[in-house]
Formats: C-alpha cells, structure tokens, sequence
C-alpha cells in the first residue's frame, strides 16, 4: 500500500511536450545561439575564459590546445573535448573568422576541407584583439554564474569592446531555429555605433551609409544590394556572392580563368573537383586543364581555355553550375536578455552600445569604489603622520593589538580599516619623502575621485568613453573591406530611375537653387545684360553656376563650417526663368547658416583635396575621400575656433599656389604643399599672420597669367598681374595687395579673375552692379584702386561675386549640349 501511494500517473503525451520544451530552449540558451552583446555561444566564451585564466595571452609562448579543451571540459563545458576543439580550432582558421579569436600554432586545418591535425599537437593562444574581448573582466563588468557542477563561477557575458556579433559573425542550429550572421568589417560596425552615439535615433538606412554590407574573410564579391538592403532592414535576406575571378591571355595565346577569392564557407578542393565533374561529363565546354597553384602568398586556380571558345561564357556557366556562385542566407538570430530574437542591423548595434554603457558605468563604479577605499586609509595615514608622537607613545604604552586599536580609534576617530592600516603601517613611511608621497597620492586621488563621479552623473560622459575607447580599438584593428559589393545586373536602385544627364546648377546670392537640363538652352536666344538663365529678384543674382552630371554629389559648405551633401538629381528640375527654391529646405542648416561654396564631385578620390580658409587665417587641406560618408544633417569639415567662420574653399589636386587676402589690404600667396594633410575633425594651422582687427575676407587658386581683383568697401578696384605676388612662406604677414585709407575703405573681395569673367557688386541697400571685368583698370598692388560704383551717405559695398559674362554663360552651356 505504501509503494503504491508513491507511484505518481502522468499523462505521457504532457510529460513529453513539457521535457521536449525544457530540453529546446536548453538548447537554444545554452549552446546554440550567441547572445547579442558578445556574439559568443556558451562554448566559445568558455573557451576564451579558460585560456584567459591560464595566461594564454599574446605575449605569452604557445600551449597544448588539449590542455585547453581539457580545462574548458573538467570546468566549464561537460560535452565532450572534441566539440570543445572543433570550435577552437574555427576561431583560428583566416577563412572562417573574419578577425580571429584564437592565434594557431600548427596545422589547424585549411580552405580544402583538410581537418585540422589532433590537439595534443597543435598549440595555441589568445590573438591580440581577444584581450579586448576580456579588457576589464576583473573589474566587476559583467556577472558570473556558478558552473554546471556549482564547484566555479564563470562569466555569463564578455565585456566585449568590440562589437563581436556583426564583426565575425556567427553560424548555429538550435531546436525550431537557426541563426546564420555574417561578418562584416570592424570599421564599418564601429563607425555606425558612433553614428548611433551621436544620434540616438538613427535609422537603418543612415547606417547603411558607412556599414556597406558583409565582409567576409574569403573575400569574393556580393552581388546587388537588395540582399544587403533587406538583410539590415529586417534581419533576414539572401546575399548572393561570387567568387573573385580574372581572364587573362597565356604566352601561348590561349586564355584562361584565374580564380583569386572564393565564396564564403566554399571548399576549394571540392570547387575544383566538381568542375572537373562538368568537363568530364561534358557538361561545360571549352575547358583544357584546371589546375590548383595556391601557396602560402594566396589562392590561385588556373582554369586553361581553347582558343575558339568565350571565357565569359564559359565563367558564366561556372558560376551557374558550381559553387563559384553562391547564396549566403542571413537569419540574425540572437539572444537578447535570454530570449531569442531576429534582429536588424539598427538593433543589433544598438542593444550592444547599451551594453558597453552598462560595462563602462561598473567599471567606473568599481574604479571609484577601490579609489575611494584607498583614500580612506590615506587619510588614516594624514593623521597618524600629523600626530606621529602621540601615536607612537600610544601604541607603545598598549599591552596587546586591541587595545592599541581601541586607543587609536577612540583618540582619533579613526575607522578600523584605518586603524589597522595604521597599526601595519611600516617605519619608512615616517621619513619626510614618503609623507609627500603619501600626500601626492591622497591629491591624485581626489581629483581621480571627483572625475568618476562626474562620469558616473552624466550619461553623455559614459557614452563619450565608449565613442573614445570604440575609435582607439577602430584605429588599433581596422583594415580594408575584402568583399568587394557589385551591383547585380538587372538590380533596380531609386538612382537607376534619374536619366544620366548633364545639367546646370545655378545657386543665386541670396540662397536659391535649381538644377535645368542642358536642352533647354537650345532654342534660347542670346541674353543682354542681366542672367536670362534665371529669374532673380532685383537685389539678386546668379552667384555660383556649373555643369556637372545628374548623378554626381555635390557637397555644400557653410560659414559655419559644416559640410552637406546631395546628389545632383536630388534638386528640383526647374524651368529656365524659375526662381528657385531657397536651398535651406533642402538641406538642414540654421537660419544664420549660409553657403559659402559648392563643389561637385564625380568620385571621391584621394589624389583630390579640399583646401579651407577661415577669417581668422586658418587653413586646411583634407582629402576629398574623407567626405564620402555624410549624413543627411551634415557634418563638421573643419573645427573652428570660438568665433571663426570658414570664409572660402577650393577642390585641388594638391599641386596648386593659394592666396589670400584681408581686411586691411594684405595679401599673402604660398603653395598648398606647405600645408600638409588633414583629416575632417582637425583645426588646420596658420596660413597668414593678421594685425589687431585684421580678418581673412577671401581665398582664391593662382592661375599663371590671371589677375588678381581687389574691390574695397567704399566701392573701389583694380586688378594686379598675379606676377606681382611673390610666393612666401605659409603664416607670414603676407604683402601689400590695396593700399587702405578713408576714401576707398576696407577690402571686401580678393578674387582671381580673367577678361571673360564679370563682377557683380551689391551694397548694404540690395543695389546690384554688374561690370565686365575687362573694363576694370589694370595697376601695380600699392595703389588704391578705381571708382567702380557710387555710394553715398553711409552706403557701403557689402558683397562682390566673380560671374561667367552673361552672354557667356548662356554660350558655355548650350555648347556643352551641342557636344553632348
């Protein structure tokens, strides 16, 4: 009777849905998946954990990799070493991890499917980055976990400094899921969670203006980005890769395909078995040898040709019927706090910044908890050295320790902690150097203290020592994208759509612009004076006007020093005699915020460069590739001192004499060769040493044979031979270029001119002039130029423009359609 009261009855079919469920999502949370702020499965954070705790370090010598999974088995993991040693074995391998975790000494396997040879004899260690996988473990970063016999804590999360999930990606089938993440280049990832730390609410579509697509480690070539658009956008996609191939012509004359890069995940050996499957099978045409000349210098698969067959179909039929050509599926399935979830790109990176910032604000607890700790016993120390006599009288008077303790305390309210400090404390420290070290440390302390407190308080601090430690691991690790990303024939992007055109760009003094096809000048008659290409109000004018292509980007720079950028197709098309539309709603500038140069620019090159001026007389050179990524609110081009402005800039080959001019009449010309490369957050240096109230007014490029045209306040000019302006150094005083006194005023406008051109004049009042400049009188720099225009009263010259001459104008841009 008693037995049978012990017999449990249980539905079987319940019993079997409630351990299946059990045993699935141990499966999902404890082995298979990688959780979104590591991207590290359980066996792999044990792995880098084990070896973390026997030393294994980068500067350390090599271990038996069977001493690892022997470890990682006997503490942490209990499934086996082989598992264990599989997956140590892929975070050494250069094809599988795109930045690897574990540096491989022996053979540990390669790209043919060869395995890697037993552990007993490979060795191992921790590759460099992997130490900023584990930076600041100790310090109370993350949480551990007792291991799975309770003997052991282990760490349930790395702190991870670099975004590890995105970076090498992961690969993993639990029960009813999968996840499959690509790699992606370190770069790339870092620069769009810096993007997100400026902007909390970036979208996907912003990030994918610096995270391009996948990396891979094997390199090849994406094909399209709609695989790429979707992936990011919802979490899954299809990217088609290609291998990276070459046709070249042998010294026979015959030619053949060279396969450099691979897929991702593709076996080599196999790849080269199955094409000789297909010519031997006669199912690929036009192949006479295949032949594998990989070495340690890189991969090389020679495909040999006949000489009556197209080696581009015959590499199509490549890709179509063997791996050359392949699909990487992505499912970006990660767990976030515990529970699996598909997640985008947006997501993915922003539930790793949260976790940087929760490892950042412990490790900063923590560092101000031992800070605070240390402080205390110093201050212990400051009394007992102040009161060093009394102390030793006292301790020397107690029959035991505690009673030497209890006196202490009680006669100088110190604390315990302090008290034994005290009590510990060796004769050394009483000399007169180690009280001011003593001292030292107590002062160094305190400002340490307030400092982490401060970072503590204010969570920009935080996410500002995330950007900083982010940029130095970004510029410690990074390298050149591999994965080169093609658009795939047939692909339809929202640019495809624009017609490729040439077209004119007109920007007007007062902030208008509009784009116009070259076709409408063709049936335009010849203008008078004035701009026929666009209407203007009476106190406006056509400032900037250009031909560049519809599909080129423009880059729009502000007085106050931000740089915008559009596609040229991206302005409305408007007619001949429109107005325009005020450029403030196309770009996000401030109401104060003017344009003071556009440039066109087809590619983003770095043999170009972009050369800035600013009033106070800094200058700056930075490639032009810096630019390529900007978002849609604009960026800093140059970091400009409390109070500066950028007044000019100029695209350059880097080759070109520079000059400039200033307020008081002076003038400076040197060789942008003095002024070296910058990059776009930089200040610049010194161009030209300016007097008590002198300002930079404008820059211009020397043009051999040109003249230099000087228009001053008081509505006077001239123009000097551009002969008449040694070249000096940069940051010197510079040279007399106007001579200034009461009747012609300040210079407002330094600009290098030619007889074609026109100049425009508008006062304080909105009146317009406008002059041909070969009607300007030609004399020497000392001089103080010529009546141009009449002002009277107060009336000042507030503004002059170098323009193409109106008949000119119409003539450059209906000859540029009749060459088309």
């Amino acid at each position: 009777m008693a037995d049978s009261q012990r017999v449990q009855e249980v539905n079987i079919s319940e019993e079997m849905k409630t351990s299946f469920l059990d045993y699935a999502m141990s499966v999902i949370v404890s082995r298979a998946l990688p959780d979104v702020r590591d991207g590290l499965k359980p066996v792999h954070r044990r792995i880098l954990y084990t070896m973390h705790e026997l030393g294994m370090t980068p500067d350390k010598p090599y271990k038996k990799s069977s001493r690892v999974a022997g470890n990682v088995t006997a503490q942490y993991h209990p499934h086996g070493d082989v598992g264990v040693y599989d997956a140590m074995v892929r975070m050494a391998q250069d094809f599988s991890y795109r930045y690897m975790l574990v540096d491989g000494h022996g053979n540990f396997g390669s790209i043919d499917g060869d395995a890697p040879a037993a552990m007993r004899y490979t060795e191992a260690r921790m590759a460099p980055i992997t130490l900023e996988m584990m930076r600041d473990i100790q310090k109370d970063t993350i949480d551990f976990g007792p291991n799975y016999d309770g003997q052991q804590l282990e760490p349930l999360v790395m702190p991870s400094r670099f975004p590890n999930l995105l970076v090498n990606g992961a690969a993993g089938i639990a029960v009813g899921m999968a996840t499959n993440i690509p790699p992606h280049n370190l770069r790339e990832i870092i620069d769009g969670i810096l993007m997100m730390i400026d902007n909390p609410d970036v979208t996907v579509e912003d990030l994918m203006k610096v995270v391009k697509g996948p990396d891979f480690p094997t390199g090849g070539i994406i094909l399209g980005h709609e695989g790429i658009r979707k992936a990011f956008r919802t979490g899954r996609g299809s990217i088609r890769i290609r291998a990276k191939t070459n046709i070249e012509e042998a010294a026979n004359g015959k030619m053949r395909i060279i396969v450099e890069e691979l897929p991702y995940q593709v076996n080599k050996a196999k790849l080269v078995e199955k094409i000789a499957d297909l010519v031997r099978d006669k199912r690929i045409e036009g192949i006479t040898d295949l032949r594998d000349e990989s070495d340690r210098t890189g991969m090389r698969v020679v495909i040999e040709l006949r000489r009556d067959v197209n080696p581009q179909i015959v590499l199509n039929n490549l890709y179509k019927h063997t791996t050359l050509q392949t699909s990487f599926g992505v499912n970006m399935l990660a767990l976030v706090h515990g529970e699996p979830h598909v997640l985008n790109l947006q997501q993915a990176l922003y539930h790793y910044l949260e976790h940087q910032i929760e490892v950042i604000r412990r490790r900063t607890q923590f560092d101000l908890n031992k800070a605070e700790e240390r402080a205390h016993i110093l201050e212990g120390y400051r009394i007992a050295l102040d009161h060093i006599d009394e102390v030793i009288q006292l301790i020397r008077s107690s029959q035991t320790t505690a009673e030497a303790r209890k006196g202490l305390m009680e006669r100088f309210g110190l604390t315990e902690k302090q008290t034994n400090a005290i009590l510990d404390m060796r004769l050394q420290r009483l000399t007169g150097l180690e009280r001011e070290k003593i001292e030292s440390e107590y002062q160094d302390l305190l400002k340490t203290i307030a400092e982490l407190r401060s970072i503590l308080a204010d969570e920009a601090k935080i996410r500002g020592v995330v950007r900083d430690e982010l940029v130095e691991i970004r510029d410690r690790f990074k390298d050149e994208r591999r994965t080169m990303i093609m658009r795939d024939v047939g692909e339809i992007v929202e640019e495809d759509l624009i017609p490729e055109d040439e077209v004119a760009i007109m920007l007007t003094h007062r902030g208008y612009i509009k784009r116009m096809s070259l076709s409408n000048y063709r049936t335009q008659k010849r203008g008078g004076k004035g701009v026929t290409g666009m209407g203007t109000r009476d106190d406006d004018f056509v400032q900037t006007l250009f031909v560049t292509h519809s599909h080129n980007h423009l880059l729009f720079f502000s007085n106050k020093g931000r740089v915008y950028r559009m596609k040229a197709y991206e302005l409305p098309e408007l007619s001949r005699t429109a107005k325009g539309t005020p450029i403030i709603n196309l770009i996000q500038i401030d109401q104060d915020e003017y344009i003071h140069a556009v440039i066109p620019v087809k590619e983003f090159v770095p043999a170009e460069y972009l050369f800035f001026v600013t009033k106070y007389g800094v200058v700056k050179k930075s490639a032009l590739s810096d630019f390529e990524n900007i978002r849609r609110n604009g960026l800093f081009a140059i970091n400009l001192r409390d109070g500066d402005e950028l007044v000019g800039v100029r695209l350059t080959d880097g080759n070109q004499e520079m000059i400039l001019g200033t307020n008081a009449g002076l003038a400076i010309r040197f060789h942008e060769q003095d002024v070296r490369e910058m990059g776009r957050a930089a200040t610049g240096v010194k161009g030209i040493t300016l007097g008590e109230d002198d300002f930079v007014i404008d820059m211009d490029i020397i043009t051999p044979g040109k003249d230099v045209l000087v228009v001053t306040q008081n509505g006077f000019g001239k123009r000097t031979p551009e002969k008449e302006y040694r070249v000096q150094a940069r940051g010197g005083k510079g040279i007399i270029t106007c001579r200034v006194t009461a009747k012609n005023g300040p210079v407002i406008g330094h600009k290098v001119v030619s007889d074609e051109e026109e100049l425009m004049i508008v006062t304080q009042s909105g009146m317009v002039i406008r002059i041909p400049v070969a009607g300007i009188s030609t004399i020497g720099r000392p001089s103080q130029g010529v009546k141009l225009i009449k002002v009277e009263g107060d009336e000042q010259v507030s503004t002059v423009a170098r323009v193409p001459s109106s008949e000119d104008e119409e003539e450059t841009l209906k000859e540029k359609e009749d060459n088309k």
